[in-house]
């Protein structure tokens, strides 16, 4: 019997990004006949520290985000190729553990620390792997990325390899997949650019901020009497809903109110517009169900790339307050949903979804031709 090859793949908690795509990527590795397991070496070696700085993280990305731009480009000057970050001590030693125990025939990074972290020990035991480095973000790139020690670069779109080629990078290293997007998006069909848009149906991810869900929802449904509103609370289901339930009786029958979902993509595909944070989860999962996007929340730094993207592509743009979003819906309804049509159509253009599956067949080819 043929061996099974093996992929370890690595994440951290710091932002759904990386945890997105390493959940993809196992599932997308899996249908073609790999062994995985998914790990995030900080949770799993320091839950507690974790947890405070995912806490941390939470609170000044959502309501103090300068700070956070601050902190994010202060990270371009780290050396992360010293260990000199004593909160990173024990992931580290508990990566090393986990490579030598599982045996990976390679490993797959969606966090941009952790090859730092592979060089070293693999600089101390003599008996390199392959190291693939998944750059979640795109365009605006941290240098922690640029800088990684890995055999390739997996990255998100043609701007993001551009980006990274002029910075230096050989192209040879540089790979074009896709974000790792579930593989159901492959599968699903995306409403029609030809929809009579009657009723315009509007997918809205809420943020932690509670006074937001009631603007946002108003603003979007007053944009337009064809509005319907779906609105996904996520795990802020409790803090938001009394607010959202007022909405729901002030429109009736033009909300939906869901809690945490599995059925993200489905949602995505099924849905006219998407309103949301410009999280690189969220922006590619919309770009791969076609679905046109308005940002309403953008965290400075790591997110400024995934608008760019939008806004290159034609699929998307900024509306960080209720009277943008009101303007902005009203505009892409104009004319029969002229502009609308335009967006489905430069998304259809760039057709990505299937950027896990493309991936995993990448590293599994890699592997097996070395």
């Amino acid at each position: 019997m043929t061996k099974k090859p093996r992929l370890l793949i690595i994440t951290a908690a710091f932002g759904e990004g990386h945890n997105s795509a390493a959940r993809n990527l196992s599932l997308a590795a899996a249908e073609q006949g790999a062994e995985t397991r998914v790990a995030d070496p900080c949770m799993l070696s320091a839950p507690q520290a974790t947890a405070v700085i995912q806490w941390g993280y939470r609170l000044v990305t959502t309501h103090f985000p300068l700070i956070w731009e601050k902190i994010y480009k202060g990270t371009d000057k780290c050396d992360f190729s010293r260990q000199n970050l004593p909160l990173m001590r024990r992931p580290e030693s508990y990566l090393q553990t986990l490579v030598e125990e599982y045996q990976p025939d390679a490993i797959v990074s969606t966090y941009p620390i952790y090859p730092y972290f592979l060089k070293r020990h693999f600089d101390e035991t003599g008996n390199p792997l392959p190291v693939f480095t998944v750059v979640t973000d795109s365009i605006e790139i941290n240098a922690s990325w640029l800088r990684a020690p890995t055999n390739h670069f997996l990255v998100t779109d043609k701007a993001t390899l551009e980006t990274m080629r002029c910075w230096g990078i050989p192209e040879e290293k540089l790979v074009n997949t896709g974000f790792p997007v579930n593989p159901t998006f492959s599968t699903l069909t995306p409403v029609s650019a030809d929809d009579p848009c009657k009723p315009f149906r509007i997918l809205y991810f809420a943020t932690a901020k509670k006074p937001f869900i009631r603007r946002h929802g108003r603003a979007l449904l007053d944009a337009s009497p064809d509005v319907h509103l779906t609105i996904v609370m996520g795990k802020n289901f409790r803090a938001l809903q009394s607010r959202a339930r007022e909405l729901k009786v002030a429109y009736p029958g033009r909300v939906r109110l869901l809690g945490w979902t599995r059925k993200v993509p489905q949602l995505l595909n099924k849905h006219h517009l998407v309103i949301g944070k410009a999280g690189g989860a969220t922006v590619h999962e919309a770009i791969a169900a076609r679905c046109p996007m308005l940002i309403h929340h953008l965290v400075p730094g790591q997110e400024e790339g995934n608008l760019k993207l939008l806004q290159q592509l034609g699929a998307g743009d900024l509306a960080e307050n209720p009277k943008d979003l009101t303007e902005a819906v009203s505009t892409i309804l104009a004319d029969n949903a002229t502009r609308w049509r335009r967006m489905k159509i430069a998304l259809k253009k760039h057709d990505c979804n299937d950027g896990a599956i493309k991936a995993t067949k990448f590293i599994l080819n890699e592997i097996s031709s070395s």
